[in-house]
């Protein structure tokens, strides 16, 4: 039965999610979902001005902009396509991530579309973070709490403006589309299947337990390489 505050999920699986970090979860994927050890998560290096908020889970809002080419549009209709575009990322599914890709090309970044406003608004209208390929700026005037992971950190927003949203998106190798489910922290995002997300707090726990006899005696200043061995014959047999 669908949770209407949350979507598809139940809270209590996105919450579960959420004590996870993001490496711990593309691991316990590999485990779940063999398949994807190749696909569903970002390739290329973001900057994260925030690297100590908690990681966020919620849902895609996906959106494409441009910055080096004016608008086309008159500005009353530039101004309904905004109020359009404003409903799309507040109603739906829930918490929600704007995931934002800059087709500008080469000029990629050029113009921020993010910054003091569209945080703060963002914020307002349910969004835990924003994942782009293109820049952000007004950094200390940041929402509280916002996560932001982006391709660059500029000045201006030149000709910014969103060409399209709802379609499917590619930032930083990662391909997602409106509603998929999104991991994300300071290390970078990955789309959670729905089917599978369920299975992965357990898959992280046993990430977890195999990694502890390897770690403690990397930690121990009783380390040998013949303890090594046998520590990794350990991490093998658990299951």
């Amino acid at each position: 039965m669908t949770d209407k505050a949350t979507g598809p999920l139940p809270a209590s699986v996105l919450e579960a999610l959420g004590r996870y970090d993001t490496p711990t979860i593309c691991n316990a994927m590999e485990i779940v979902a063999p398949e994807r050890r190749l696909i569903g998560y970002t390739t290329k290096q973001l900057v994260c001005p925030f690297p100590d908020l908690p990681p966020i889970v919620g849902y895609a809002r996906t959106v494409a902009i441009r910055s080096v080419l004016k608008s086309s549009l008159p500005a009353e209709e530039q101004s309904k396509r905004r109020i359009e575009y404003y409903e799309y990322v507040g109603t739906g599914h829930g918490p929600r991530i704007s995931v934002i890709q800059d087709i500008d090309g080469p000029d990629v970044g050029y113009g921020a579309f993010w910054g003091e406003v569209q945080s703060n608004v963002h914020k307002a209208l349910g969004c835990l973070g924003v994942i782009t390929d293109g820049s952000i700026r007004d950094i200390p005037q940041w929402a509280p709490g916002f996560q932001a992971l982006a391709g660059s950190i500029g000045p201006s927003h030149a000709w910014v403006h969103a060409e399209s949203f709802g379609g499917e998106v590619r930032v930083a190798g990662m391909t997602v589309k409106s509603d998929d489910l999104i991991h994300a922290d300071q290390h970078g995002a990955i789309v959670i299947p729905l089917d599978v997300a369920a299975k992965l707090p357990e898959a992280a726990e046993l990430c977890g337990r195999r990694e502890t006899p390897i770690l403690e005696i990397a930690r121990s200043p009783d380390f040998s390489l013949e303890k090594l061995k046998a520590a990794l014959k350990r991490s093998a047999e658990i299951h």
